[in-house]
């Protein structure tokens, strides 16, 4: 029996990292809370201990397995993800929590659909233009129906509402038709949609539009809509060079809002201070690269595009949690990737590197 081509290390290892980093620090930030709301410090790290096992399975299963089936599978998965994000908004099956209904519960499981969403997007491009890569050029067969299906999803999401999950598909999607081929021109007039389609989000939504407002001026209304933001600064900012010490946050004792989740970079900045932020930040970095250069070595037109995609969901909500947690963008419902509480993110996030490290098993890649 052949034995198989070694896997990327380096992105097994920093993943690995940032997932261990993500366990204590949603220990660190929650059990205040969790002791709060469950008399039980350990609530939302035996949870997140639980799915970050799951998803190291899932993440070794899809190491192993050939990436080419996951062209046999596209179909399948599109449709089902698109089943699930109708299911989600049937009164009875989505279930609802702060003011959103995002999610699927079936007792004391719930299952994020949009999560799902993300990657059924991602390896359905991958297939399309594999099988038909001179339609990326073409404005009626490349650009038509990647807004065409891009706008399902993202039609579908905002419905929820979450206009993160469904700016970010549509980011994607755009990468991967870019990757792909397009025309510069096609580009642009992309470019001038997705401008179009985010004032008539901010016009249509009034959540979004209060948050585009907090977002310039978060002091305005620092009790209320510019809480969460102001209380994020305070933990960044008295994190100082190195941090108040692992555990010793003060923002995360009923002041900073979900501290475990979105907002876990302000609570590593706190404690961990400056040093920690930019190492995190770095391991994000390294991260994008190697992925980007299993993309650029894939063996197929189908890998480079499945990694590409893979790669490029990871960098952009990374950037998007940071830029928000730093008020450099409006407030938005992003996690931080592998490092936030999550389950369904953290399963689906890790099972997408496995599929990322089995394209490295047969991508040109220097291993010395």
């Amino acid at each position: 029996m052949k034995k198989k081509p070694p896997v990327d290390y380096g992105i097994l290892l920093v993943v690995m990292i940032l997932v261990a980093v993500g366990v204590v620090m949603v220990f660190s930030a929650s059990a205040a809370t969790a002791e709060y709301m469950y008399n039980d410090p350990y609530y939302f790290l035996k949870r997140q201990l639980m799915w970050a096992i799951l998803g190291f399975f899932a993440m070794v299963f899809a190491m192993n397995m050939d990436y080419s089936l996951f062209r046999r599978w596209a179909g399948a998965i599109l449709v089902i993800s698109i089943a699930l994000l109708v299911l989600v908004l049937i009164p009875g099956i989505g279930v609802e929590r702060y003011n959103a209904t995002r999610w699927i519960g079936v007792g004391n499981f719930s299952f994020q659909p949009s999560e799902l969403a993300k990657y059924a997007l991602i390896i359905y491009l991958a297939k399309y233009f594999d099988k038909h890569p001179e339609y990326a050029a073409s404005f009626r067969k490349g650009i038509i129906p990647v807004l065409g299906l891009a706008g399902v999803f993202f039609g579908l999401i905002m419905l929820q509402p979450n206009f993160s999950t469904a700016g970010i598909i549509f980011i994607v999607a755009v990468v991967m038709l870019f990757v792909a081929g397009a025309k510069t021109s096609h580009m642009g007039i992309l470019f001038s949609t997705g401008l179009f389609g985010a004032v008539f989000v901010i016009s249509s939504f009034k959540y979004v539009r209060e948050r585009v407002m907090t977002f310039l001026n978060p002091w305005q209304d620092i009790q209320r809509s510019g809480y969460q933001i102001v209380q994020s600064l305070y933990a960044l900012g008295s994190g100082g060079l190195f941090g108040v010490g692992l555990g010793n946050s003060r923002q995360k004792l009923m002041y900073l809002p979900m501290p475990h989740n979105d907002f876990i970079f302000s609570i590593i900045g706190e404690e961990l201070g400056l040093v920690g932020t930019v190492t995190i930040l770095f391991m994000f970095l390294y991260l994008i690269l190697r992925g980007l250069r299993v993309a650029a070595k894939a063996p197929d037109l189908f890998g480079c595009l499945l990694a590409t995609g893979i790669t490029s969901l990871i960098g952009i909500q990374a950037f998007i949690n940071v830029a928000v947690v730093t008020s450099s963008m409006p407030p938005t419902g992003v996690s931080l990737p592998f490092i936030s509480y999550g389950g369904t993110s953290t399963l689906i996030m890790m099972a997408g590197v496995g599929i990322l490290l089995n394209i490295s098993r047969y991508a040109n890649l220097d291993r010395s």
